[in-house]
């Protein structure tokens, strides 16, 4: 991203540790997180299965209040939810009796009590981005995964929040299903930028997607290192075969299989 405001620190986490057990010999689930990013950049976060990935974004959302330490966007305290954060999860959880347009308005219909025309609009145009234009009408049983989770991207972004919190929202998706809806976000991000944060156990999915990576140590969780992907944007099928990108990808299984040779 080149313009100034995009180089500005926009999330902040300075000395972030949070612990859900007071017993001092049970460890935290991470300590001393200190990581800045930038507006409208797209950082993944990889790490081992416990090491703290979901505490950090739930800690971010304004879900979780943390132990120590202070978390800010553009330098005001994340103290409680926020308007300007959208979340994705593992699973899209869409209501069933709703059609697809309405499960992407419901949070509207849920805060609001009600939504405008506008807002209809704009869902059909998300829907329309995300290649379910011709599915506004159906029911979420008559979608496969791959469409769903793409509905739940949708509905995260009708208010178009300035951040974007994903919580391994391809995890339950097969190979070729998560490849082509991580190309989907890319398209969607390039044409609405926003603040992502992705959480993935997938490498390779890492590398793709993202402008940095942070790798987090196993528990307690901490930043073992931030890589620069360093690989050309847009992103297609020939980024994967790209010699850097499985530079990048063995650099981060190092720290991930054999941390004491990284270090």
């Amino acid at each position: 991203m080149s313009d100034t405001a995009t180089n500005r620190p926009f999330v902040t986490l300075t000395g972030v540790g949070h612990r859900y057990d007071p017993n001092p010999s049970v460890p935290p689930a991470v300590t001393g997180i200190d990581l800045v990013l930038r507006r409208h950049e797209f950082v993944a976060v990889v790490g081992p299965s416990g090491c703290g990935k979901s505490t950090l974004l739930r800690m971010i959302s304004g879900l979780l209040k943390p132990s120590e330490g202070a978390v800010s966007v553009f330098g005001r305290p994340v103290d409680g939810p926020r308007d300007d954060v959208g979340i994705v999860f593992q699973k899209p959880t869409l209501l069933p009796w709703l059609s697809v347009r309405r499960n992407v308005l419901f949070p509207l219909k849920h805060k609001f009590g009600r939504y405008s025309k506008g807002d209809e609009k704009r869902a059909d145009e998300l829907l329309e981005m995300a290649g379910l234009g011709s599915f506004a009408e159906k029911m979420p049983d008559e979608l496969s995964g791959g469409m769903q989770q793409r509905v739940g991207i949708v509905r995260a972004l009708l208010l178009n929040p300035d951040i974007l919190l994903m919580d391994e929202p391809f995890s339950a998706l097969d190979a070729m299903t998560r490849e082509q809806i991580g190309f989907d976000l890319l398209k969607i991000w390039e044409e609405q930028p926003k603040t992502v944060l992705f959480i993935t156990h997938s490498i390779a999915e890492a590398v793709l997607l993202a402008d940095r990576v942070l790798v987090m140590s196993k528990r307690p969780g901490t930043v073992l290192d931030m890589i620069e992907v360093d690989l050309p944007r847009p992103r297609t099928t020939r980024t994967i075969s790209d010699a850097r990108f499985g530079e990048l990808a063995d650099r981060i299984r190092t720290y991930i299989y054999e941390p004491d040779v990284a270090s």
